[in-house]
């Protein structure tokens, strides 16, 4: 068994829309800074923005907030995702994960959000906030 280091993470500010395009509908890319994510599937493109930037033709899923784990990990080392997601797996809260070339991200709904905090803080994890 892999035992994990404790992670830093930060609940980055605002709130978050995930928009769902039909496949090959061409995305422009939200103002930078910040997150966004923008990936395109076989089955459909995603969105991932600030609310405020959600485009309007988009199905919008909103009130997302945002983890990211601060520290960057070699693609080697196994469950650094699952040490997030399963003490919110066991809190009884829905995620939406994603990850980048150096880190993970991790959305909750935002009235989830004070919940997931506690539980990642039970689970060993620091929390704080990008204010």
């Amino acid at each position: 068994m892999v035992t994990m280091p404790a992670l830093n993470l930060s609940l980055l500010k605002g709130i978050y829309a995930v928009c769902r395009f039909q496949s090959g509908t061409p995305v422009a890319a939200p103002a930078p800074g910040g997150f966004t994510l923008l990936v395109q599937a076989a089955e459909e493109t995603t969105l991932v923005c600030p609310l405020d930037q959600a485009p309007p033709e988009a199905d919008i899923d909103a009130g997302w907030r945002c983890f990211r784990i601060e520290q960057s990990f070699d693609f080697s080392v196994p469950g650094i995702l699952a040490s997030v997601l399963a003490p919110l797996a066991g809190a009884g809260i829905g995620i939406f994960a994603t990850s980048t070339f150096s880190t993970d991200y991790v959305l909750v709904k935002a009235d989830a959000a004070d919940k997931a905090m506690a539980a990642l803080n039970a689970a060993g994890h620091r929390v704080g906030s990008d204010a």
